[in-house]
């Protein structure tokens, strides 16, 4: 028979906002859906057309997540069926050059793993604009 756990007697340590941004971006869905909605609003539709190995559960779950979190605002569209679309908010927008940073480490990263087939990765793309410094 083990030891009883003790309550730790520490106050937690304050939130630290870079694993915050971290735990926010973690996946693959999130960076991708602020990627697309960098430019202009887009409908879920044409959000799953962009990426069509997203399920519309995950869809929908990541963006109900951005909008809770005020990354995106989604705005009803007075049409028939029913639609809306979504666009990042000014927080959101702050995430891209981070998204385009953490993307042309990937690149680079992407680039020494192909001189070593052992460790290549699955597959690559090309970056946006914003992640090539553009």
């Amino acid at each position: 028979m083990g030891l009883p756990l003790r309550k730790s007697k520490v106050a937690p340590p304050p939130a630290c906002p870079f694993s915050e941004v971290l735990a926010l971006l973690r996946g693959a869905w999130t960076a991708n859906i602020v990627w697309h909605l960098s430019r202009d609003a887009r409908r879920f539709g044409e959000l799953r057309h962009d990426m069509p190995r997203i399920s519309a559960r995950v869809l929908s779950a990541r963006l109900r997540e951005l909008e809770a979190r005020g990354l995106i605002a989604r705005h009803a569209l007075d049409s028939s069926p029913p639609s809306a679309e979504y666009a990042l908010t000014e927080l959101g927008r702050e995430l891209l050059p981070v998204i385009g940073a953490m993307a042309r480490v990937g690149q680079k990263l992407l680039s020494e793993w192909g001189k070593h087939p052992v460790h290549a990765p699955r597959r690559s793309g090309e970056l946006p604009a914003y992640a090539r410094g553009g």
